[in-house]
């Protein structure tokens, strides 16, 4: 079972850590807690963690300097004077009950990031059900190329040395992505919340359509009176969740009116571009390399945020015409004997699926293959009708067993039903060296291959050779 967050907030865990030196990591290797562990030391702290085996971000600790034990042991956490943890460990993992016996200051990673943001100025914190990595990453790279931000994003960034995170040298601006799940973001604060869009996801703590209404309000009210939360004026849920927000509102859209749009949007020469407006002034033409209507959305998020920290129209559009993606959001992997072009995408969430095959559509490919390993039971089960309807833009699925992540299989849910409820254009593969074969088999010249989900199917590239 999953632990909790702490939900201590800045000013106690201010106290606690006071005459603290040193702080320890359970769960060092994720992609969140490997960054948050970067920024404790760059605050002057000295640090170091673990996790149950090694990975790529372990090794980046390592090579930084960072000790990195694996395994947990409650010896390790006892020459430490605090202690934070990810809600994904279990609540028997014996560094974090000798933690607790030794009464050690313990927190959970959201709790502890909600403290550390609270020395920037500038918070902006870019949150929604889909899309906020890449947001997150357009946003920073405009901030990087005008000022000095500390950047925190759930995706690898080419601009970043394919790190999580960047340190800035001046306390002033701090750009973060606020992932809802467990409630996690309502301990951080923003003053700019940036909502990209908002829906039924995460099924098995959220309840229903209320609950997630109610916590993205409370995410944008985290930004305080004088704050400003920043939302999309083409999502319905958006408008009804955010109405009573009692700070200021700024919108940003495409079909409907709001403060700043995306107008005269044009495809060509493997590009799209749109004129970005404030009311109706045209501030900029912005060209993007990257594909599909979510992208667009997710430029003009990052955009309007930028603008609204006082970066010029002129800074923000040649940033994002340098906007290449994040790692694992339509990242090109390579090309197949066949001739076949290989991509890899995060994708785990039927509107998900749907905004990357629809981008991938308009790249210019004679087909679209996708390869996808459903992420958790629970999601699995509970959108099941969503996910059978989301492949209609690929034309071959090759299905791989479902990730199962922190759960156990009590759904009666599996691959292969979801693929017979796609249809003929599915594939039920299992393995990830029968997803291979399957793709290998069928791929041609002139073919897109996305490698699709958010568990270990990115293992499948060795065997493609890519």
């Amino acid at each position: 079972m999953a632990l909790e967050n702490t939900h201590w907030g800045a000013e106690r865990i201010g106290k606690a850590l006071k005459g603290c030196k040193s702080i320890f990591f359970i769960g060092i290797g994720g992609i969140s807690m490997s960054a948050l562990a970067l920024l404790t030391r760059g605050a002057g702290y000295i640090v170091g963690g673990s996790d149950h085996g090694e990975n790529a971000q372990t090794v980046h600790l390592k090579q930084e300097g960072i000790p990195v034990f694996v395994g947990h042991d409650e010896a390790n956490v006892s020459r430490y004077d605090a202690v934070v943890y990810t809600v994904a460990i279990a609540s028997d993992n014996p560094e974090y009950l000798a933690a607790k016996r030794m009464g050690k200051p313990l927190f959970s990673r959201a709790d502890y990031l909600g403290y550390l943001m609270m020395a920037y100025k500038n918070r902006i914190g870019i949150a929604g059900m889909h899309g906020k990595s890449t947001s997150t990453a357009m946003c920073a790279q405009i901030l990087l190329d005008a000022l000095d931000p500390t950047v925190l994003c759930g995706a690898e960034l080419g601009v970043l040395q394919n790190s999580t995170c960047r340190i800035g040298k001046k306390r002033e601006h701090f750009v973060f992505e606020a992932c809802e799940y467990m409630d996690s973001f309502l301990d951080f604060n923003p003053t700019l919340a940036v909502i990209l869009n908002i829906g039924l996801d995460h099924v098995d703590y959220f309840h229903d359509m209320e609950q997630i209404r109610d916590s993205f309000l409370c995410f944008a009210r985290r930004a305080g009176k004088n704050g400003t939360v920043l939302y999309n004026a083409d999502d319905r849920e958006s408008v009804e969740a955010l109405a009573p927000y009692e700070g200021k509102h700024v919108t940003f859209g495409v079909e409907k009116s709001a403060d700043f749009t995306a107008r005269e949007i044009t495809h060509r020469d493997g590009s799209t571009e749109f004129d970005f407006c404030k009311g109706e002034k045209i501030l900029c033409r912005i060209r993007l390399l990257v594909f599909g209507m979510h992208n667009i959305y997710n430029a003009l998020a990052a955009a309007s945020a930028a603008f609204l920290c006082g970066v010029s129209p002129e800074s923000i559009a040649r940033s994002l015409e340098g906007f290449v993606g994040a790692k694992r959001r339509m990242e090109r992997k390579g090309v197949l004997t066949s001739g076949a072009v290989v991509y890899d995408d995060y994708a785990h969430h039927p509107d998900e699926i749907r905004a990357t095959l629809s981008g991938a559509r308009e790249m210019g490919y004679t087909r679209v293959l996708c390869a996808y390993q459903p992420h958790t039971y629970s999601r699995t089960a509970g959108l099941l009708q969503e996910f059978s309807k989301a492949f209609h833009n690929a034309d071959r699925v090759y299905m791989a067993d479902i990730y199962a992540a922190r759960e156990q299989n009590i759904y009666g849910v599996d691959s292969e039903m979801l693929a017979e409820k796609i249809g003929e254009r599915a594939e039920y593969c299992g393995s990830f060296s029968a997803v291979a074969q399957a793709i290998l088999r069928d791929a041609k010249a002139g073919d897109l291959v996305i490698v699709m989900g958010a568990g270990d199917i990115y293992k499948t590239f060795a065997l493609l050779g890519v």
